[in-house]
This record gives structure tokens, C-alpha cells and sequence, in this order.
């Protein structure tokens, strides 16, 4: 079986109504996510949390160190604008490995290795070599966030950085801060949301946790930031494009009715909200050379 034809780019993006299995085969949705790559509308949410975070995570990576010659790690990778970026800088020296339950976004040959892998149940791949594992708004969806993390840290080598940014719903539950109808509409489906994401599994207060799960995974030189998106044209395709995703399991479950999501969706359109997003938490701790053993012994397989 052969991988389908590279879906066309526009604006240097991945048109979101196609994709390319890099593992070929048909996708499959990850097991118990919501928001799985398995549908077209996980392309749109990939291109506008790119647009919205991406500038933040290279920051990060730039003060981590990122460049020629680096190794990295990008867990659950989704779409291709982090490995491409992590690719761009570490040159022909280095090496990116991005990976994924559901690949399907991905692209071999694009200056990174890709491949399947379940970061809660499969072992490190090349355990102690990596310069830099990054996770974006991928834990909070992981039942077993411990050993995810494990499983990262596990990866590392002596003095390599381990940064994980995820979500915080319940820092900032509102879509909306206004107090018109339309506001209060939004804020309603975004609850209806979060109730579904909740019983999936994800933790909605997880983002504030990660300096206190970075150091009990035995990371050294912990520290945190936040970055907040308050409205803008990215902020109103994200939600359109994550209730288009989900409207589905939102009439199943009897959260909502199709009024009432087709009523948000033209309010989105006219211009009328200014949506916000849950804080990104970004946390970072390196791998200390006097605990690597420490750090293998936390991994259980």
C-alpha cells in the first residue's frame, strides 16, 4: 500500500482538506481523543494553532538551544509546522524525529523522520539521545500523563531539555468576555466542550501542573510561562473549525442542538465575538547527568 499524493499548499500551509499518510494506509483516529486527526477538520485546527502558537514554541526553543547539529523529539506531532521548523534548525547536522499516534498530517522526506508511536505505551525510541523533546497540547488528552512523561524524559541525554506546553482550560473557561447573547452562546458551547472533553479523559487543569510534574519526573532548572490569545481572525477559525469538529458528539450527547451551533458558527462569520483561547502553559526542566539513572528508573514498562 502506497502513501496518497502531498495534498496541495496554500500560503505555505497544508491545505486542510487533504493530507499524506507518511506510514501509507488509511488513518485511524487516535483511541479516545476527541479532537483525532482522523477528520478534515483537524487540518484547519492545525493551521490556526500554528498561527497562534508556533511563534511561541520557537521562542522556546531558541532559548533552549535548538540549532545545527541538535536532536530533537517532536511527541504527537499533528501537523508539520513544528518538525518543519525544528528540521530548518538543526540543518543536515541534526535530526528531528516527529511521531504520532495518527501520523496521517505528516510528511516523510520533509527533513524529519516520522513515525507511529504511543508515547503513553511505547518505549522512548533511541533512549538517552536526544537534545530536545517537545510536546504541544498533547498530555492533557493522555490518560496516563505520568508515564508519558517518563517516556520522555527517558529519551533525553545528560543536559537535554524536555518542554511540554498544554492547555489550562479552567484558567480561562470563557470563549467569550462580553456579556451579549451572542457572548453568552459561545461561552455555553465552549462548556459543552469541555464537558466532552472531561469525559474523554483530558485534564482541564493540567498546564498548571507541569512545573511540579517536570520536577517529579526529575528534571533540573524547572520554569514556566503562559502566552493568553484574546480575539483576531486565528482565534474565530479555530473555534469554528473545533465546533465543525465536534458537532457531531455535541448532538449525541444532548450538550447542545443545531440551532444553537448554527447560530455560533454566523456569529463567528459576521465578526461579532472576540473568542479567546485556554492559556498555553509552557514548561521546561533539563535532564541533570548526576540523575540519568534516576531518571531510567522512573520509566516501567
Amino acid at each position: 500500500m502506497t502513501s496518497s499524493p502531498r495534498p496541495p499548499h496554500v500560503g505555505g500551509r497544508p491545505d486542510p482538506t487533504g493530507r499524506t499518510n507518511a506510514l501509507g494506509g488509511e488513518p485511524a483516529p487516535a483511541r479516545g481523543y476527541l479532537l483525532d486527526n482522523a477528520r478534515a477538520e483537524a487540518g484547519e485546527r492545525f493551521v490556526w494553532l500554528a498561527e497562534l502558537f508556533d511563534g511561541v514554541t520557537r521562542a522556546h526553543f531558541d532559548r533552549l538551544g535548538v540549532g545545527a547539529g541538535s536532536r530533537c523529539w517532536e511527541v504527537g506531532a499533528g501537523g508539520r509546522s513544528i518538525p518543519e521548523a525544528l528540521a530548518a534548525a538543526v540543518g543536515p547536522t541534526g535530526y528531528v524525529l516527529a511521531t504520532d499516534i495518527d501520523p496521517s498530517w505528516l510528511k516523510a522526506g520533509g527533513g524529519y523522520e516520522v513515525r507511529r508511536h504511543d508515547v503513553a505505551a511505547d518505549p522512548p525510541p533511541e533512549p538517552g539521545t536526544f537534545d530536545l523533546v517537545h510536546a504541544r497540547l498533547v498530555l492533557v488528552h493522555v490518560p496516563d500523563r505520568a508515564q508519558a512523561l517518563a517516556t520522555m524524559a527517558a529519551a533525553l541525554r545528560p543536559g537535554g531539555w524536555l518542554l511540554v506546553e498544554d492547555a489550562d482550560t479552567a484558567l480561562q473557561p470563557l470563549a467569550c468576555l462580553d456579556d451579549s447573547e451572542s457572548a453568552r452562546r459561545a461561552n455555553r458551547l465552549r462548556d459543552a466542550v469541555r464537558e466532552l472533553l472531561t469525559r474523554r479523559g483530558a485534564d482541564l487543569r493540567y498546564g498548571r501542573t507541569l512545573p511540579r510534574a517536570l520536577r517529579e519526573a526529575g528534571l533540573a532548572d524547572v520554569a514556566a510561562a503562559g502566552s493568553f490569545p484574546v480575539g483576531g481572525p486565528a482565534c474565530d477559525r479555530l473555534e469554528a473549525a473545533t465546533i465543525r469538529h465536534v458537532r457531531g458528539e455535541l448532538l449525541a450527547a444532548g450538550l447542545t442542538d443545531d440551532a444553537e451551533i448554527d447560530a455560533h458558527l454566523a456569529a463567528i462569520h459576521a465578526g461579532e465575538l472576540d473568542l479567546t483561547l485556554a492559556p498555553l502553559i509552557s514548561a521546561w526542566g533539563r535532564r541533570p547527568a548526576e540523575r540519568s539513572s534516576a531518571l531510567s528508573s522512573n520509566l516501567t514498562m
